[in-house]
């Protein structure tokens, strides 16, 4: 056979296809594959290799923990390694508490963890590509541990509605803050305008604080702070409110407490049951009036440290600060009395943990969670205290921390501060404090912490419980909180006991010279005295009935302001300091610090 060359070859095609345009040439051209010449066909393409789809080879998962009390929460993203890249993927999961929607692996509908009883869930992802192959993978998801660090719980009983109730509480508090302002800042002034012209008439001005009358009530304006959402104590609490019927002694259930202080038992003010918590106040009030009278007649006062005159009405002549006296002494006999041996107690049936568990009425709580609740609100301390550092909560906020934050914050933003909610009161302010002064110690306090947290988790257990009565091992964990919280309130407040004998101590040692300041000495003992008064009223407290009136012995109604007698008085002061030290086993730095 005849070779021809490709060359000639190609010209012979180009022939035929642009130079002999017949039917036959045509159809000649069309048939033949001209890639020998450099050219395809446009009309033939090449046919394309069908792709093989392979299984899924690996899932992964974005995150891998998830925090309890959490619901429909995303736990995290899943993603498919598939040698298809455009291929599609659903997903299924192992445990029904968990669901995929698209890729995104979550808790199903009304599901939440708990980490105290799981800590870690294995489960099982399988994913199936477009043309059902399978590929499927374990995961160990864990559960993280939550600090519920805000004081709000929901309603089991009234959808929507929050079952957190104390506002009798907040309402004793405010009159407590009313009538230090009232007597630090506008009793001079009634004087002064001729508004009080004899003794009864003082003294029926600082019961209205006191034993508060339904008329008195409904009128009674906040003036101890500013910018409140609540302008009088009834918007606080619609229900007339004083602190006569709620001071140690005078609760109508007062048989149940652990002491009858209205018959024996009241210490610390003289020899023991000579007087009781009422007839206390009502000695504090008299000397008050007293002064006040002096003042309406004209006299001058002078102290005894140093024959100055006494420009303060609330300042007695023996060294006492009538204004620190009262408040302090009715934050514990009404505040913290009510709070350790009434709604935090567990003595008595019915009564304070140990009441009705069902519904209170048709109101939003159990019986058990608002008695609960009236003892957390005699601590003081606003929903989110915890948010705060010690020093906003003492109200020392510097560059460093949040001015907003100095005390009280405006959490809703309102520009207004809820009295119920967004204030700190009395003693949850002074345990901040004490956490405050033993910042820079080898062995800091956090009574803050320890308070707020076992509130919380105490009032957890009644929540998720509403309605059923605890189980004994709930009830147990119930009291193992209660004593948490009353452990760190009597150590807040033996540590401020402890911090004003130092203050009172360091004063005396001025006395006799120019630096010595007899309101400052004044102020700082009756800080004293007030507190160190109340620390009976605990049922659970660490200090013995001996150690406490021994403790008041040592330190006296009034300091000691005879410099002859200085010397053996702090001697006598760091005695009683350390019969509180040995009591609560506090830290020898701290107490030498506070």
């Amino acid at each position: 056979m005849r070779t021809i060359k490709i060359d000639t070859y190609c010209k012979f095609i180009w022939w035929i296809m642009n130079i002999k345009k017949s039917a036959l040439t045509l159809a000649l051209a069309s048939s033949l594959t001209l890639t020998a010449c450099g050219g395809s066909s446009s009309n033939t393409p090449e046919p394309k290799k069908e792709e093989l789809n392979t299984a899924p080879t690996n899932i992964t998962l974005s995150n891998m923990a998830i925090a309890e009390n959490l619901k429909t929460a995303t736990l995290g993203n899943l993603t498919t390694v598939d040698a298809n890249s455009n291929d599609t993927f659903s997903y299924s999961v192992s445990d029904a508490r968990f669901v995929v929607t698209g890729s995104e692996l979550k808790l199903a509908e009304g599901v939440e963890l708990d980490f105290e009883t799981e800590k870690t869930i294995e489960i099982e992802v399988t994913v199936t590509d477009s043309t059902s192959n399978k590929f499927t993978k374990a995961f160990t998801v864990e559960v993280t541990d939550t600090a519920e660090d805000t004081y709000n719980f929901d309603s089991k009983f009234i959808t929507g509605e929050s079952s957190v109730s104390y506002s009798g509480q907040i309402a004793r508090h405010a009159l407590i803050a009313e009538l230090n302002h009232y007597i630090g800042s506008q009793l001079q002034a009634d004087l002064d305008d001729g508004k009080l012209t004899d003794r009864q008439a003082i003294l029926d001005k600082l019961n209205s604080f006191y034993n508060t009358s339904e008329e008195q009530y409904d009128n009674f304006p906040i003036t101890f702070m500013t910018d409140t959402e609540q302008e009088n104590i009834a918007s606080i609490s619609g229900s007339p409110k004083n602190l006569s019927s709620k001071i140690a002694g005078n609760d109508n259930k007062a048989m149940d407490q652990h002491k009858d202080w209205n018959n024996a038992g009241f210490a610390g003010w003289g020899e023991t049951s000579s007087t009781t918590p009422e007839g206390l106040v009502n000695i504090l009030f008299g000397q008050l009036a007293d002064n006040a009278e002096q003042v309406i007649l004209g006299s001058t006062r002078l102290d005894i440290a140093n024959n100055e005159e006494i420009t303060k009405i609330y300042l007695n002549a023996d060294g006492t600060d009538l204004k620190q006296l009262i408040q302090k002494f009715l934050l514990m006999a009404v505040a913290y009395s009510q709070a350790t041996d009434d709604y935090l107690d567990d003595a008595n049936e019915n009564k304070g943990l140990k009441s009705d568990f069902s519904q209170d009425g048709t109101k939003a709580y159990s019986k058990l969670e608002h008695q609960f609740d009236e003892g957390f609100g005699y601590f003081g301390a606003s929903r989110e205290y915890l948010a705060y550092n010690d020093n906003e909560l003492s109200g020392k906020a510097s560059d460093k921390d949040r001015a907003a934050w100095n005390k009280n914050h405006d959490t809703n933003g309102d520009k207004k501060f809820d009295l119920k909610s967004e204030v700190n009161f009395g003693n949850s302010v002074n345990a901040a404090k004490r956490d405050r002064g033993t910042a820079g110690n080898a062995m800091p306090t956090n009574y803050t912490k320890q308070i707020m947290e076992a509130f919380i988790a105490g009032r957890k257990i009644l929540s998720d419980n509403a309605g059923t009565a605890l189980t004994t091992e709930q009830f147990d964990a119930l009291i193992a909180q209660r004593d948490i919280i009353v452990d760190g309130w009597e150590r807040a407040i033996a540590a401020t006991v402890v911090h004003y004998i130092n203050d009172t101590k360091a004063d005396l040692d001025k006395l006799g010279t120019d630096d010595f300041n007899f309101a400052d000495t004044a102020k700082h003992f009756s800080e004293l005295k007030g507190f160190a008064l109340g620390l009976q009223f605990n049922p659970h407290s660490k200090i013995s009935d001996e150690d406490f009136e021994l403790f008041h012995t040592l330190i006296r109604n009034k300091p000691e302001l005879q410099s002859e007698n200085i010397e053996a008085y702090q001697a006598d002061l760091i005695k009683a300091r350390d019969i509180i030290a040995k009591a609560l086993s506090f830290n020898a730095e701290n107490v030498e610090n506070w």
